[in-house]
């Protein structure tokens, strides 16, 4: 054997290796290879795209609850106002029923004020007509001087 023909022969046979594998083996691979790089060139973006979501996310998040807390502010701050407005309505009415009961006592301060006058008037009228009686030593006849005395009565 010829080392010349052995050299030959490996070489033809190498490139008919290199041909097969050029025509069927290489193309899977090289797709397989092109379709990792392209789903590890989508995870990435993915990843890229999911963190960019992610800081958008907190960054509405974070508005909503400074929104949040100002609309809470807003609702207590309104709930205190209307508390102040129902205790000076309270006063309000707590006054006018305060004054109303002042003005009703004094009404009825009045009226007794005026029945005790009247009460007084009779009784005055009465000793009037016993000290009358007695400075003319005989009895006067009540009955027989009443306009006398409603008069007396009504000066006094």
């Amino acid at each position: 054997m010829n080392i010349n023909m052995t050299l030959i022969g490996q070489s033809i046979t190498f490139a008919i290796f290199v041909w097969f594998c050029m025509k069927f083996v290489w193309p899977p691979i090289v797709s397989a290879l092109e379709a990792r790089k392209k789903q590890i060139a989508d995870g990435l973006a993915a990843a890229d795209r999911g963190k960019h979501e992610l800081e958008l996310a907190a960054k509405r998040a974070s508005e909503t609850l400074h929104e949040a807390k100002l609309k809470a502010s807003d609702i207590i701050a309104q709930a205190e106002k209307r508390a102040m407005q129902i205790v000076e309505e309270a006063k309000d009415v707590a006054k006018a029923e305060g004054d109303r009961l002042i003005v009703s006592a004094k009404a009825e301060i009045e009226q007794e004020s005026h029945r005790a006058r009247e009460a007084l008037r009779g009784d005055v009228a009465a000793l009037v007509v016993a000290g009358a009686s007695k400075v003319l030593r005989r009895e006067v006849n009540a009955q027989a001087h009443a306009d006398l005395l409603e008069a007396i009565k009504n000066e006094l």
